[in-house]
């Protein structure tokens, strides 16, 4: 028997027809970014897909012709901080297309941004569900940091600007205070940081003796390349670690759920060298004011002694005999060097010493009255 049978062609064509059929306009599709290039004609070729549980469920061609791309580009950049780039979600307005020599593909003409903001919006509260729910949200808070922390492991990008900041502000400072700092190189964006920042705290916890704080710290970036900060991943590890947690990544409009989680947070690098400063000239203010008031303290004790002592050396001068006799007074002694209060006891004959201010008679007793 004959089998009936039809070229690929013709197949191929019918399916473009029927997709042309089932979707005659263009609709807005929600899709991870999981590959995107650009070619030298300007044109943006990308691989669009959908996963569930780490499991993919479907993948297609997409292609943003170079006209709409330079300005979808640009637009996007602008509302979100960040270039469009693979791990996105975000949300397409295409056009379902079908060649017979390309097969299936999709057009886009238009990208929603503020959709792909909201969506990281929406993960991250429910990372911070997650972490509220788990207790996990207080426990930095509850560490205790030395009163002059002097060993600091440094998570950050060895060639960063923020790294860089942090080290010239902190060992070139103005007050000569000295601290020991030792870097732990990792990714501090993208898909990978979360994983390569919590590796880099495991490392650092195995340093002996302990490090007196971890510092968590990049400069300033879009808001998605920083959302990598939202992790639960990293605000877990953060949580958890036994030794207080320092961030400061972004700029004064971020604020990150690894922020929340830390023992600290400040906005930037730079700022966070003055933190650990700051605990240094507050000591060193403590130790000066305490040895202003112990000086003032012994100055005082010093002026109170040297009161007694003039007041002593005052009574002594008054009761000296010798600024008795300068008054007109005199003093008269017996044979023996006893001085003599009454003439009772005085015979005719005896022998007296009269002591005066400029002089002393030797004197002998004629006559008792």
């Amino acid at each position: 028997m004959e089998k009936v049978f039809v070229d690929l062609y013709t197949l191929q064509t019918k399916v473009r027809e029927g997709l042309s059929e089932l979707f005659p306009e263009k609709l807005w599709l929600k899709a991870e970014i999981s590959s995107l290039k650009t070619r030298a004609n300007g044109h943006c070729y990308l691989e669009l897909s959908q996963s569930q549980g780490g499991r993919l469920l479907a993948q297609a061609r997409a292609i943003i012709w170079a006209s709409k791309y330079r300005f979808l580009s640009s637009y996007f950049e602008s509302v979100t901080g960040s270039k469009l780039s693979e791990g996105m979600t975000i949300l397409a307005h295409v056009q379902v297309n079908y060649s017979e020599l390309y097969g299936f593909s999709l057009v886009i003409d238009d990208i929603d941004p503020e959709y792909t903001l909201g969506e990281r919006e929406a993960e991250r509260q429910r990372t911070i569900d997650r972490l509220m729910q788990e207790g996990l949200m207080g426990l930095q808070k509850q560490l205790s940091l030395p009163l002059l922390p002097y060993m600091l492991a440094v998570i950050s990008s060895a060639t960063g600007a923020g790294y860089g900041d942090f080290e010239k502000h902190l060992h070139q400072n103005e007050y000569g205070f000295v601290l020991q700092t030792d870097l732990y190189p990792a990714a501090v964006q993208g898909d990978n940081a979360p994983a390569s920042i919590v590796e880099a705290i495991s490392a650092a916890l195995t340093e002996k003796p302990q490090y007196d704080a971890i510092l968590i710290l990049r400069g300033g970036g879009g808001k998605i390349d920083l959302s990598c900060y939202d992790d639960y991943s990293l605000a877990a590890a953060i949580a958890r670690c036994p030794v207080p947690v320092f961030t400061a990544v972004g700029h004064d409009q971020d604020f990150h759920v690894c922020d929340m989680v830390s023992y600290c947070s400040v906005k930037t690098p730079t700022a966070l060298a003055d933190e650990f400063l700051g605990y240094y000239e507050a000591e060193d203010e403590r130790i000066s004011s305490f040895g202003n008031r112990l000086r003032t303290a012994f100055l005082s004790k010093i002026a109170a002694m040297s009161s007694r002592v003039d007041l002593l050396e005052a009574r002594i001068k008054g009761g000296d005999p010798r600024n008795i006799l300068k008054r007109g007074y005199v003093l008269a002694i017996d044979a023996g060097g006893r001085p003599l209060r009454s003439a009772k006891g005085t015979g005719v004959g005896d022998k007296l010493s009269v002591m005066f201010a400029d002089g002393t008679l030797e004197c002998k007793v004629c006559k008792v009255i």
